[in-house]
C-alpha cells in the first residue's frame, strides 16, 4: 500500500489533485500549507479520535489531556484498570466511555492489534474497526487516514469537510455525506490529501482547526 508518510507525499498528492480538478489550485492557494497530521497507530491514537467525535478541537484536546493524566500510560490495559470512573472524570460521554472500553477489551481479551490493522487494505481494516462497539465509519476512516496514512480515504461524514467543500466550490447548501462522497471520487487516488487540503481551507475560513488530529 502506498502510504502518506511525509510532506513530500502531500506535495505530490496536491500536484496530482490540481491536475485532476483545476478548481483545487485556488483552494490550495487560499488554504496555505497542508499539514501531514500523522500519528502512531495504536490505542492512544484511536482513543483521541473517539474523543474528537462531535466536539470542537479545543474540547477534544482538553479531554484527551485529562484522560492522559488520569491513565498513564494511555493504553488498553490502563483504560480497563481505570474503568468508567477514569473515563467519566476525563469528561467523556457514556457513548465514548463504552467505545473505549470495548476497544480496550478487544485488545486485551481478543488480541486486537491496532498497529497491524493499520497496515491492512482499507476495506478489510474498515470492516474490522467498525465491528467494534462505538467505532463508526467516521472514526475508522479518520484512524486509517491519520494513523495508517491511507492515501485514498475521504471522511465525507465530517461536517467541517462538508462546510469547507461547500464554501470552496460554491455549493449551497453544503454537500451532504452522499453528495460529498460522489464529489470526492474524482480526487482518487489522493482523496486523503484532498481531505487534508479542505481541513486546511476550513482553518483559513474560520481561524480555528477542525481536523480530528492536531498538526
Amino acid at each position: 500500500m502506498r502510504r502518506i508518510a511525509t510532506l513530500d507525499d502531500i506535495a505530490e498528492g496536491l500536484d496530482v489533485l490540481k491536475r485532476l480538478d483545476p478548481r483545487l489550485a485556488a483552494v490550495a492557494d487560499i488554504a496555505g500549507p497542508v499539514p501531514l497530521r500523522l500519528a502512531e497507530p495504536g490505542f492512544a491514537s484511536l482513543a483521541g479520535i473517539v474523543i474528537a467525535q462531535q466536539v470542537s478541537r479545543a474540547s477534544a484536546d482538553a479531554m484527551s489531556a485529562r484522560l492522559a493524566a488520569l491513565v498513564d500510560p494511555l493504553d488498553a490495559a490502563g483504560v480497563l484498570a481505570g474503568g468508567e470512573e477514569a473515563l467519566r472524570a476525563a469528561g467523556l460521554s457514556r457513548a465514548k466511555q463504552a467505545a473505549l472500553l470495548a476497544v480496550a477489551r478487544a485488545e486485551v481479551e481478543d488480541g486486537l492489534d491496532l498497529s497491524r490493522l493499520a497496515g491492512e487494505g482499507a476495506d478489510k481494516a474498515m470492516a474490522s474497526l467498525t465491528a467494534l462497539r462505538g467505532i463508526g465509519p467516521w472514526t475508522a476512516e479518520v484512524y486509517l487516514l491519520f494513523c495508517a496514512g491511507h492515501p485514498d480515504i475521504f471522511p465525507a461524514r465530517d461536517v467541517a469537510l462538508q462546510s469547507a467543500v461547500g464554501h470552496a466550490l460554491s455549493i449551497s447548501p453544503r454537500p451532504a455525506e452522499r453528495v460529498l462522497y460522489g464529489l470526492a471520487e474524482s480526487w482518487a487516488p489522493w482523496r486523503g490529501v484532498a481531505a487534508r487540503l479542505f481541513w486546511a481551507y476550513y482553518r483559513h475560513m474560520h481561524g480555528r482547526d477542525a481536523a480530528p488530529m492536531a498538526d
